[in-house]
């Protein structure tokens, strides 16, 4: 029997994605806008305070194309505080003007291919902590998309011995590197959560590097044998302070 590989499992994410409906909006009161925008900016600062006290994690982009108008990722340690906060976010005066566009759940995820020294206790070591419970990066740009791992006769991931998926992971991860500091990334998994198995989420400051960094890793043979892509949404960062303007009419 082929032996699945653990993970060790961090906040819960969700990616929601959404549409202005800028002919209501436009439509509305001066009076209606402003207490929108008022409620809406106040929601934004909670949001603020979840990740200063390091209980989560939150980031806001500008979608670029007709896919969406904007797209919040949160982080929360369960997923029932997932629910609430969209709930919460559904209830607001702004809402009722945003058309739910796509949404992605899924949960930070690193995968525990390398050999673990029996007695270490590797879930807790810092650098394992910071990669499952991070602290969004607030870059230029940002790129999501869904994954699935190929199952076909002759390129099954999931008849793979683990040392294999290992290795092409492992040879996979060092074209990444090559990045470092040019590109930030999460991994999140899905399986049982929603349609495709994996979300990646890249951070930049440099829009061209996302673009880089995706075709060179469909080169190496975990994508290129067993890789299966979905949808893109390309983003860039939209401050809060910058919300005000970007719904002035």
């Amino acid at each position: 029997m082929v032996e699945a590989v653990k993970t060790f499992d961090g906040w819960y994410c969700l990616h929601d994605m959404r549409t202005m409906d800028w002919t209501a909006w436009k439509l509305a009161s001066e009076s209606e806008r402003h207490a929108a925008r008022m409620e809406f900016q106040q929601m934004l600062e909670k949001w603020e305070q979840v990740e200063a006290a390091n209980k989560g994690s939150h980031a806001h982009y500008k979608i670029i194309g007709q896919k969406a108008d904007l797209m919040f990722i949160f982080l929360r340690p369960t997923v029932d505080e997932l629910s609430d906060l969209e709930t919460e976010f559904n209830k607001t005066l702004l809402a009722d003007f945003l058309i739910p566009a796509h949404s992605y759940l899924s949960v930070v995820e690193i995968s525990r291919y390398q050999p673990e020294k029996e007695g270490v206790d590797y879930e807790n070591l810092p650098r394992i902590q910071e990669r499952l419970y991070p602290i969004l990066p607030k870059w230029d740009y940002i790129s999501f998309y869904p994954m699935n791992r190929r199952r076909q006769a002759d390129e099954n991931w999931y008849t793979l011995e683990k040392n294999v998926r290992g290795k092409l992971l492992y040879e996979h991860s060092k074209t990444g590197r090559q990045y470092a500091g040019k590109i930030k990334q999460i991994i999140t998994g899905s399986i049982g959560f929603d349609d495709w198995e994996w979300g990646v989420t890249l951070f930049a400051h440099d829009v061209l590097e996302l673009k880089k960094i995706v075709y060179e890793m469909r080169f190496d043979e975990v994508s290129s044998r067993y890789g299966e892509f979905g949808y893109f949404f390309i983003g860039n960062k939209i401050e809060k302070e910058e919300f005000a303007a970007y719904l002035h009419v």
